[in-house]
């Protein structure tokens, strides 16, 4: 068996293993694009094989995608099937995990009119709004993934031959997911286990602020009362352990809705609706956004803005060092399931329930009240570069260093 083969078998295990962490007599549900179908049938063989009751697999294709954004009415992207709402909230209901296979080109919908786009991506909020709290409330197990596709890897790899791109991308992705080892299953174990430690030591401190310095940005993030950090693994309402993203780099917890004031700049572009936004600024007062700039893609970044109350706001707040693995290859993957694992981030939108003490059994209007915001949206942006330095502020209002040129200060 090639070195390629190995690789992709151990993928398949460590996402089905690790990843949901599938359970005997479960339904997995696979949402995937169709340049993966060599890993998704690997995928199915080993969720069986670890006692998967059901594989159900959704297919999508970037080119049907594309052609309905240039042919369909304006009026189809003001909807979305309410049967498949029904169905995705029905699986969940019923204990279903859901694995995520990405590889969408980073450009595309490029050229496609902005607002058809935003009207979609309200209308599929909206429909799947119950679905989605059930998943940021750790009340099932998920987990994103990634498989190469042409147009990406040429994106990625634009001065590699063409016919060595997606080799390249499958090799880049193997390293990041640590699949490329002997065994992942456990070196993932221990990477968690790395994690946590900085999670513990965070919590420890019960921060009441983190103070952003760095060029072009000077942002100060207030952090709610029971604010908790949270770090790669999660735990379904089963008690079962699962990894939400596959590879993940990042510490995370939520800021409080009104605590974000100052300006924060991006030092990665962001791949959002099949377009890139680069270059952007964004000003916040009071937690709200008062002023987006980009100098890429900036109508697209104010339609994201626009696309609720909730979305004028932060709903996570996430430290990853600059020397991480991801950080460290000098890749820009334009997929923020990557990038976001090489740089600090911030998400625009709603916040994890389970950052909060407690907040897996509140209420949305509970979590509101302490301080935590909704939305349609969660949309990931890098801001974290070998220049960023953050200080953490207790409730006595003494400062000590957190981040210190990119890099962990303790």
């Amino acid at each position: 068996m090639s070195d390629f083969l190995k690789n992709l078998e151990k993928y398949a295990e460590l996402a089905v293993k690790v990843g949901v962490n599938i359970q005997n007599g479960q339904t997995l549900v696979i949402n995937t694009t169709l340049d993966a179908a060599e890993l998704v049938r690997l995928v199915v063989k080993k969720a069986y094989e670890a006692g998967a009751f059901n594989v159900v697999v959704n297919w999508n294709d970037d080119i049907v995608s594309r052609t309905k954004y240039d042919l369909a009415p304006d009026e189809a992207f003001n909807e979305y099937p309410e049967w498949r709402a029904k169905e995705v909230e029905e699986l969940a209901k019923d204990g279903a995990a859901f694995m995520s296979i990405v590889s969408t080109s980073p450009d595309l919908l490029k050229g496609v009119k902005s607002e058809r786009i935003a009207n979609f991506q309200k209308a599929a909020g909206k429909a799947l709004s119950n679905y989605r709290k059930m998943m940021m409330a750790d009340k099932v197990s998920w987990t994103v993934i990634a498989a190469p596709s042409p147009s990406w890897a040429d994106k990625v790899f634009p001065e590699a031959p063409e016919e060595t791109r997606v080799q390249l991308l499958w090799d880049a992705i193997f390293k990041a997911t640590r699949s490329d080892v002997e065994n992942p299953v456990e070196e993932w174990k221990k990477h968690d286990n790395t994690l946590h430690e900085k999670v513990d030591y965070l919590n420890n401190k019960h921060y009441k602020k983190l103070h952003y310095k760095a060029p072009g940005t000077d942002l100060t993030i207030e952090l709610p009362e029971k604010h908790l950090w949270c770090g790669a693994g999660s735990i379904n309402e089963k008690g079962h352990e699962f990894m939400a993203n596959m590879p993940t780099e990042e510490v995370f917890t939520v800021p409080l809705r009104t605590g974000v004031n100052g300006t924060v700049s991006s030092t990665k572009p962001l791949s959002y609706g099949g377009n890139i936004i680069d270059n952007f600024t964004i000003t916040f007062e009071n937690g709200r956004i008062v002023s987006v700039k980009a100098e890429e893609g900036e109508e697209i970044l104010k339609q994201l803005v626009e696309t609720d109350e909730g979305s004028h706001y932060l709903g996570e707040v996430a430290l990853v060092p600059f020397n991480s693995p991801i950080s460290q290859s000098n890749l820009l993957f334009y997929n923020t399931l990557f990038d976001e694992n090489a740089s600090n981030h911030l998400a625009i939108g709603s916040a994890y329930a389970f950052c909060l003490e407690g907040g897996k059994q509140m209420s949305s209007d509970q979590l509101k009240e302490h301080g935590l915001n909704d939305s349609l949206t969660h949309v990931d942006f890098m801001i974290g570069s070998a220049e960023m330095d953050i200080d953490g502020i207790r409730a006595d209002g003494t400062s000590e260093p957190v981040f210190r040129n990119g890099d962990w200060a303790f």
